[in-house]
């Protein structure tokens, strides 16, 4: 197993969270571009070199690298215009959304032991 296949299982886990919460705005792996697969990859790195990492620093890390490509908040989800509503403090969101870096993190650490690379 590669970094990238754990990514892609985390992408599809968020995808199917997010469409029990009435989200139907994910794409499939298969089907997202390159800078959200790249998103991904770059979280489960994060969680790989910060084992001990909570959700909140997990999500400041995906801040920065949001901020760092243009992103900023916007009450809904606009790839345009680079806005996310989960572009806030972590402890600013709503308990539903915190729970994708909760999520993530428990993907990662799951999976870690099968890496081969």
């Amino acid at each position: 197993m590669k970094i990238e296949d754990i990514a892609r299982i985390c992408h599809e886990a968020n995808k199917a969270y997010c469409e029990s919460l009435g989200d139907f705005s994910q794409f499939s792996w298969l089907q997202s571009p390159d800078w959200q697969k790249n998103s991904s990859i770059a979280g489960v790195k994060f969680r790989l070199n910060n084992i001990h990492g909570t959700p909140e620093e997990q999500h400041q890390a995906w801040l920065v690298q949001k901020r760092e490509t243009g992103w900023k908040y916007g009450p809904v989800k606009d790839v345009d215009k680079k806005e996310h509503p989960c572009f806030l403090p972590y402890n600013n969101l709503p308990e539903l959304q915190k729970v994708k870096d909760v999520l993530f993190i428990s993907i990662v650490d799951c999976l870690k032991e099968f890496l081969t690379e």
